[in-house]
């Protein structure tokens, strides 16, 4: 047995046999089973790249919980205008209850180059993550006082996913759910498509995978799905989910 201690409600709950239940299951059965058990304190975390935008849909389309679970999105003041407006419009088309965590105490993106200087993403990588997500993620993780957190996070995304599970437990002892862990880039857009979801524009104009803006770059034909992120520099994920 693999225990998880979700915080606050200290509810044990085995991992193994969670994973060996679900492996194979659609997400939406995942979802359905998270909103009947987990209810209190389940909240989705999304940057509204396109499989978080598949969780939503499932989520507030077709099982249209009640009430809401929030949808926690960390604006790290360095997105994409066109992720910005997604959050918007996808905030208005589902009625969620979205709430936002930016960087502690700024505002703005020059508010946070006064701060901590011009393009801290390539003078200190590390710690421009730990700024504008690491630290907001689990500041609101915190407030929104989290049990279990759902996640749009997907096995085939990078070579440092590829074993991840659908269910495990974060550093503090939250339960982290990935719904989408064994499906697919095709399945993701087949999904989106077919149910004529909201996505980003960029995924138009050829980025494969949508981050921050100065650290994000369209991604070549054969390369992995995250391989625009962080081009050049020996990193594969920003912290927030080690």
């Amino acid at each position: 047995m693999d225990p998880c201690i979700e915080a606050p409600k200290q509810q044990t709950v085995d991992i193994d046999q969670l994973n060996q239940q679900f492996d194979e299951v659609h997400p939406k059965s995942i979802l359905t089973w998270c909103l009947e058990n987990l209810s209190d304190g389940l909240i989705q975390s999304t940057a509204f790249g396109a499989s978080g935008m598949v969780i939503m849909d499932l989520l507030y389309k077709d099982l249209n919980p009640n009430p809401s679970i929030p949808v926690l999105f960390l604006d790290t003041l360095h997105h994409f205008p066109e992720t910005l407006k997604l959050a918007n419009d996808a905030q208005a088309h589902y009625g969620l209850d979205l709430q936002i965590f930016h960087p502690k105490g700024v505002t703005s993106r020059t508010d946070f180059s006064q701060q901590y200087g011009e393009q801290l993403w390539e003078t200190d990588l590390e710690q421009f993550h730990q700024l504008t997500k690491v630290e907001p993620l689990q500041r609101g993780l915190e407030q929104l006082q989290a049990a279990t957190w759902i996640t749009g996070r997907r096995r085939d995304q990078s070579s440092t996913r590829g074993k991840m599970p659908i269910f495990e437990c974060d550093q503090a002892g939250r339960l982290k759910v990935n719904p989408l862990a064994n499906w697919s880039y095709k399945g993701v857009w087949n999904y989106l498509i077919n149910n004529q979801v909201l996505y980003n524009p960029l995924y138009d104009q050829g980025y494969a995978s949508i981050g921050d803006q100065p650290l994000t770059t369209m991604t070549k034909a054969g390369e992995e799905e995250r391989a625009g992120r962080w081009r050049g520099k020996a990193r594969t994920e920003c912290g927030m989910h080690a």
